[in-house]
This record gives structure tokens, C-alpha cells and sequence, in this order.
């Protein structure tokens, strides 16, 4: 399984030092989302992270900036929806539905399926699925390797969403909680101690 890290929405003044720390502890994919950012803060941010680092990143908005730095890929959304077209890079999407996922994926090197528990992150942003559905889409090959769990996932839970076939998970509010080093760094720890293979493909 993947385990895939967001970024928190606003900027704040240790991220860049959090992130490169995350990537020395083995994150392999992370994803820049900054839905309010202006193109040159992103690039700001960028410029401050080393360059060996680049190609583990994914844009959420401005995808221009893949004309500057060599960075992972794309990942679309309802802001967002436009693929960028350059050669090489990865692209990944949005789903809030089954449905979405069917329509989706053959463009897609992997999707979001979201939100499969209560979010961490977002007040009153409930579960969309019922067990029974997770696993009847299992069971039609629908959730595989491409499909990445989202929402409400902490180490408690990544059992469960091993049984219904995803193919990793995205953390948010799991991994930030106040912002600090040392326990963004414990909490990234406590996912790869669930039996985490973290992997490129």
C-alpha cells in the first residue's frame, strides 16, 4: 500500500522544514494542496525544497510551475479539472462516488476515493460509504492498486481499509495535528509502523 501525505491548506513557518524531514523519513509522494495559493507562493515554496526532492511532489493548482521544476505530477479536481499535458509526469483525480471512480481511472495513474471515514480535517464531513459498498466495489474490481483512501484514516483503521482493496491512503488532519516536528515525525512513524510498503509505483 501507498502512503500518500497532503499538505495542510495555509502556509505556515516550518512547513518546508516538516516536509523535507518527512521526505528523509521515507514519504515518497506528497501532495501540495494550497487551494487560496498564489502561483508565487508555490514557487517559493518549491525553490526551498531540495531538488532531489521534486519528483516526489504533486500539484494541486498552478501546473504551470511543472514547466520550471521536475515534479511528480497533477492531481485534478473541481478547481482544478484541466490536465496539464506534459510527458512524464502523473496524473490523479478527485472522486466522491463509486460512479466517479468507473468514469475516472483509465485516465488516471490513481485516484482519491474520499471520504471513506469521518474527516480528521473537516467538521462534519461524514463518511460516504457503507462497508457493504466498499466491499462490492472490492469485489468488482472497481477499488484495486489505483484507488487511494481518503478521509478519516489513522493507523487504528488502515486494517480495515487493507480488507475492502485500496491501494494506499492519503493522511491530512492524521499527520499535522498542531503543526509541530516532532510529532508530525511520530505521527508519520505510527502509519509506516501499520505494515506500510512505501513505493514509487
Amino acid at each position: 500500500m501507498r502512503l500518500i501525505v497532503i499538505s495542510v491548506e495555509k502556509f505556515f513557518e516550518q512547513e518546508v522544514e516538516i516536509v523535507c524531514s518527512l521526505f528523509e523519513a521515507g514519504l515518497l509522494c506528497f501532495h501540495l494542496r494550497k487551494p487560496q495559493s498564489e502561483k508565487e507562493e508555490i514557487r517559493r515554496f518549491l525553490e526551498k525544497i531540495p531538488q532531489k526532492f521534486h519528483n516526489r511532489i504533486v500539484l494541486h493548482e498552478h501546473f504551470s510551475l511543472l514547466d520550471e521544476f521536475d515534479l511528480k505530477g497533477i492531481h485534478l479536481n473541481r478547481r482544478n479539472s484541466v490536465p496539464y499535458e506534459k510527458a512524464g509526469i502523473s496524473v490523479s483525480k478527485s472522486c466522491h462516488t463509486i460512479e466517479e471512480i468507473k468514469v475516472e481511472i483509465s485516465a488516471c495513474d490513481y485516484v482519491f476515493l474520499s471520504p471513506i471515514f469521518d474527516s480528521i480535517s473537516k467538521t462534519g464531513y461524514k463518511k460516504a460509504f457503507s462497508e457493504m459498498e466498499l466491499m462490492k466495489a472490492k469485489q468488482d474490481n472497481i477499488i484495486n492498486e489505483k484507488v487511494i483512501a481518503l478521509g478519516g484514516i489513522t493507523p487504528e483503521n488502515i486494517a480495515q481499509v487493507r480488507s475492502y482493496g485500496f491501494g494506499g491512503v492519503a493522511v491530512l488532519g492524521g499527520i499535522w495535528g498542531d503543526l509541530e516536528i516532532t510529532g508530525v515525525l511520530q505521527r508519520f512513524e505510527n502509519y509506516k509502523n501499520e505494515r506500510f510498503i512505501i513505493h514509487n509505483s
